[in-house]
């Protein structure tokens, strides 16, 4: 990618982060770095993985809930800091996120981010990588890692970092973590148990999700770590706002939907990927 467009799009969210109390819109925004507003829309969808619209909403309302959980501010002050003109569109906003009205959300006292800001790497390699690219997980992985998931956070529902870390460590340990780099950079990662075979976190950096890693990342685990068994994951149901994709992914990875479930209080759906499709796939 150019230099250029990773400067613009640095711009674009930097300008988003100084005025998260305001109405933010395409065309304001494209203004403000000077660009027409339908190259700035496709090339910030290319780079960061969803729209600017998206972003900002999920920002913003990540900042909603910050205060909500850390301050004694009315909703209706949380709702115009945010950029929202009543408190009812920021509820109604709110809600279908985090699945819980505000004052609700507030009770509960355990914030976690639908969107932290943005960070852009600033050269990415234009090489091609295959499943022998992928290899256990180290200790000295756990910073990078732990960074890809805050720039990936909108595919965990309801974070908690030191649970988190507890279990990527315990997965590390027992060799059920994978890891790809570029060079210096971590671009992907998955975590999963082996009895019974399931995903518990595939995130790939949102620069690198068009060269199809997280196929890499399935093939790998298939063929060395549980070849012929079921595999099973967990992700958003159906029309759930907060997803940007993470279904989507699954279905042309060729995973079916299974039943639905609720994980730590988030509605969440789970999906098989049975040993007969995977045949297929090695055979495709």
């Amino acid at each position: 990618m150019e230099d250029r467009s990773i400067v613009s799009i640095e711009a674009v969210i930097d300008h988003i982060e100084r005025h998260l109390d305001g109405k933010l819109e395409l065309e304001t925004i494209a203004e403000a770095v000077h660009y027409s507003k339908y190259h700035l829309h496709r090339l910030f969808t290319k780079t960061v993985g969803i729209t600017i619209h998206d972003y900002v909403q999920r920002r913003q309302l990540t900042e909603a809930a910050k205060l909500l959980v850390f301050s004694d501010k009315p909703v209706i002050e949380i709702a115009l800091l945010c950029g929202y003109e009543s408190q009812q569109s920021f509820s109604s906003a709110f809600k279908a996120m985090y699945k819980s009205p505000p004052a609700a959300y507030r009770e509960r006292g355990s914030f976690y981010p639908l969107q932290l800001p943005f960070t852009l790497h600033p050269a990415i390699s234009g090489r091609e990588f295959t499943a022998q690219d992928i290899r256990l997980a180290e200790a000295a992985d756990r910073s990078d890692w732990m960074e890809l998931m805050r720039l990936v956070i909108d595919g965990y529902p309801v974070m908690d970092e030191a649970d988190y870390l507890a279990r990527l460590e315990e997965s590390i340990s027992e060799k059920r973590a994978l890891v790809l780099r570029d060079g210096d950079l971590l671009i992907g990662a998955m975590a999963f148990t082996d009895s019974p075979g399931s995903i518990t976190f595939l995130g790939v950096h949102p620069q690198y999700r068009s060269r199809g890693l997280q196929r890499l990342f399935l093939d790998a685990l298939l063929k060395t770590y549980l070849p012929g068994q079921e595999i099973s994951t967990t992700t958003f149901r159906e029309q759930d706002k907060a997803d940007t994709g993470h279904r989507d992914m699954l279905l042309q990875l060729g995973f079916a939907e299974r039943e639905l479930l609720t994980e730590f209080g988030y509605p969440t759906q789970r999906f098989v990927l049975p040993p007969k499709t995977q045949e297929d796939m090695g055979h495709g």
